[in-house]
């Protein structure tokens, strides 16, 4: 082990760019984990859903464009248009309470961006669904299709 501290501070000086994008690459990953932590909504995994789900009845809405959502979409999950999103809407502003969980094609974007407005909005328990319909077929979870 010794030896190796010892010959760390010369690999260092002959290989400066390796250890800067370490270094960087590092950083990234922590800030990131840190970012995660202090949000104010939660990703759940598809077997985490199927808990929320089995045990309070979430609030699930679909944002993928509609042609995703007719292919496959969580079952009792309502659509809603990420443009028509609006967190004030009387029928989601009843919901305010209750368990909320965002869903999208992939998990990439739209269900985070609705997340925030609504932790904005004063709802209280919102969720998002990790990697998104896709993460839950991965999961060979079912899948219901058409309108609903």
């Amino acid at each position: 082990m010794s030896d190796v501290l010892h010959k760390l501070p010369e690999f260092i000086g002959n290989h400066l760019a390796l250890v800067a994008l370490f270094v960087a690459l590092l950083l990234a990953v922590i800030v990131t984990q840190l970012l995660s932590l202090f949000r104010k909504y939660k990703e759940l995994t598809p077997g985490g859903l199927t808990l929320l789900i089995n045990r309070e009845s979430p609030l699930m809405v679909d944002l993928s464009a509609y042609a995703d959502y007719e292919k496959a979409h969580v079952p009792g999950s309502r659509h809603v248009a990420m443009s028509q999103f609006d967190p004030e809407q009387k029928d989601l502003a009843k919901a305010k309470d209750l368990p909320v969980v965002l869903i999208d094609k992939d998990g990439r974007g739209a269900s985070e961006k609705a997340a925030q407005r609504l932790v904005k909005a004063g709802f209280t328990k919102v969720h998002t669904l990790g990697g998104g319909v896709l993460a839950w077929q991965q999961a060979q979870l079912p899948v219901a299709k058409g309108k609903n």
